[in-house]
């Protein structure tokens, strides 16, 4: 995150990934459409479990750097923890990048359409190595780093 960009919303959480990544993920319906609609870049990445309910998952873009196999791969598999399938084996995540995902008009909120998307399988991430991944958001917070 950038700090120009203010406080996240309360709905939203933040991640951070081992290699600086961030990743934010609505927690309501409304904080999902503020997400992907509002606050999500147009590189960046946009995740989603495929055919259930969950969370709009955002990888954020950098100017200095592409996200790597790896950063993709724990991105989805945070949709896939914030989702119904959280307690579920391998799991399908739908991404692309933001400028793909856009809301039909008078949509119900957390309602997307997208374009240009890929699939790919992961494991939903487990919930201490999650903890970890907000514990050094807030870290970097505090420290002025995000």
């Amino acid at each position: 995150m950038n700090p120009n960009d203010g406080p996240l919303p309360k709905d939203l959480l933040a991640y951070r990934l081992p290699n600086g990544w961030t990743v934010l993920a609505g927690r309501t319906d409304a904080a999902n459409d503020y997400l992907s609609i509002r606050l999500a870049r147009a590189k960046d990445l946009w995740f989603h479990i495929s055919g259930m309910p969950g969370s709009h998952v955002v990888l954020r873009s950098r100017d200095d750097a592409t996200p790597d196999k790896v950063s993709i791969q724990l991105a989805a598999s945070i949709a896939a923890y914030h989702s119904k399938a959280r307690n579920g084996g391998v799991v399908a995540v739908g991404w692309t990048e933001a400028r793909h995902v856009s809301k039909p008009r008078g949509a119900k909120p957390g309602t997307v359409t997208i374009a240009k998307d890929a699939v790919i399988k992961v494991r939903p991430i487990a919930a201490d190595v999650l903890a970890e991944f907000k514990r050094a958001h807030d870290e970097a917070l505090d420290e002025g780093e995000d």
